[in-house]
């Protein structure tokens, strides 16, 4: 079974990175805004309706970064595959969303999500000069991160 992702790398004018922290069944997870294609959705309108979902921000899809190109099993269902797409996003509008200062800043009101879903997430951005494959958590992120980083991309 393959389960395919779609991720975005913004990069605002202080050429700060964003990521989205997360709890996740007990476990911490720092990765690129987005997540699970739905069926009869496009890869560039998957990425836009989760930047809305995430954080009511509205996006402009980019450039194609990268598509997965090895077998990467998934962390929470190991009978998955993950294919995962990433694109440059640039956003349309001010970030209403909280950002926080530091990773795995949950307040009550997320941590009240956590309780309900088993999951919860904040977001933040990352200076560009401390931004690499290791700010990242998910093995295919790392990838990205470090071909974003070298200029590849």
């Amino acid at each position: 079974m393959f389960n395919v992702r779609v991720y975005g790398l913004l990069i605002n004018e202080q050429q700060q990175v964003l990521v989205s922290d997360e709890y996740i069944r007990g476990s911490y997870y720092t990765k690129f805004p987005g997540g699970g294609l739905e069926f009869g959705e496009g890869t560039r309108d998957c990425l836009k309706r989760e930047f809305m979902e995430e954080m009511s921000l509205d996006v402009e899809i980019g450039k194609h970064i990268y598509t997965t190109d090895f077998f990467q099993m998934s962390a929470f269902t190991p009978d998955h595959q993950i294919i995962a797409i990433y694109y440059f996003a640039r956003a349309l509008e001010p970030i209403k969303a909280p950002l926080r200062a530091q990773p795995f800043e949950f307040d009550e009101r997320e941590m009240a999500i956590y309780e309900q879903r088993g999951e919860t997430e904040t977001f933040r951005f990352i200076n560009w000069d401390e931004f690499s494959g290791e700010s990242v958590t998910l093995p295919i992120d790392k990838v990205v991160a470090d071909l974003v980083k070298s200029g590849i991309i």
